[in-house]
């Protein structure tokens, strides 16, 4: 893989060691050693990413998929992913890529960019492991993008400094940011990070794109009504009532075996949040309920969803059809 030299990082000291200040872990390299996220290398005293340009996973997607609900409905969108990770949660999902280095293409930033605009795509995707890990070449891609009048969303943990956060929301349309639990204790346990940055990331992103949030509710971990409540108030409070939230459900992966979530905490869940937020929905679970989007004034469903196949039933320029109001729904 090529190396492309690194964004936000500092010397720090007189042997040649560098500070990075990507994201909150600020890691401390020494020469020739890789900060946490494996794919950032001190060569020489200065800081580079092992994977600018480097493609390992290409599709096009619906935006369901991400899973946004409430942007650009039914459309669809090239999803890209490399390799790493800021975080180490030993239930994660996508481990292939997000915990090792796997083979992949290199694509530059101008192919990323013709490819987003083809095949009946609206945008770019960054996707399927950590983007802001990948900062470099994020951004360098979502900039042509926006050039080209394309979208750019990132599904992301929210592990990421306010500096480099700030520099790309610019180019940002929309975010699924992935807020694991309302419990510092739960990321320093599980996660090997930290709570609040998340937190910050979600307030600065929602007063400048499109947010919506997903909570793998994992088995005995954080999947309590109890705890559900205390995530979808904060929410409420701090973003608004409006944010739609994804419940997700956790299936045995990488070197966590719990069982899945039971179907019956899923429920009790979805029922605890719905009673704070407007919009709840339930992922990766076969049930009738917490797929369709429900106007909240008049109980209506304005959209209507089988897995990722989607009918808009009742909506008009982004407000129910039945009653009026305005809805939360970038058309």
């Amino acid at each position: 893989m090529e190396a492309f030299e690194a964004r936000y990082w500092e010397p720090e000291g007189e042997a040649g060691a560098v500070r990075c200040g990507l994201c909150p872990h600020r890691c401390f390299i020494v020469d020739g050693a890789r900060g946490r996220c494996r794919v950032r290398e001190n060569r020489g005293g200065r800081l580079f990413s092992l994977i600018y340009g480097h493609v390992v996973s290409a599709h096009v997607d619906p935006l369901e998929k991400k899973p946004l609900y409430h942007f650009h409905p039914g459309s669809s969108v090239l999803s890209i992913g490399t390799n790493g990770c800021n975080l180490s949660c030993p239930f994660c999902q996508n481990y292939e890529i997000s915990q090792g280095l796997t083979d992949g293409a290199q694509l530059p930033p101008e192919e990323i960019v013709r490819l987003g605009g083809a095949g009946g795509s609206i945008g770019v995707a960054y996707t399927y492991n950590e983007p802001f890990i990948w900062f470099e070449y994020v951004l360098d891609c979502a900039r042509s993008a926006k050039e080209k009048g394309l979208v750019n969303v990132l599904v992301t943990n929210g592990y990421v400094s306010p500096e480099p956060l700030e520099e790309l929301l610019p180019y940002v349309d929309a975010l699924n940011i992935d807020l694991k639990a309302l419990d510092d204790g739960f990321y320093k346990r599980l996660c090997g990070g930290r709570l609040e940055p998340v937190l910050e990331t979600i307030r600065r992103s929602a007063r400048r794109a499109h947010v919506e949030l997903t909570n793998l509710l994992v088995t005995d971990e954080n999947d309590s009504p109890e705890q559900v409540a205390a995530l979808a108030d904060w929410v409420a409070s701090e973003v608004g009532r409006q944010t739609p939230l994804h419940l997700s459900r956790y299936f045995p992966a990488y070197r966590f075996k719990a069982p899945r979530t039971p179907q019956e905490r899923m429920l009790a869940a979805w029922e605890a949040a719905r009673e704070r937020l407007d919009f709840v929905y339930m992922g990766n679970v076969v049930t009738e309920i917490g797929g369709d989007t429900v106007c909240p004034a008049c109980g209506a469903v304005v959209i209507e969803r089988q897995g990722y196949s989607i009918r808009v039933v009742g909506l008009a320029d982004g407000s129910c059809s039945y009653c009026g109001r305005k809805l939360p729904i970038v058309v």
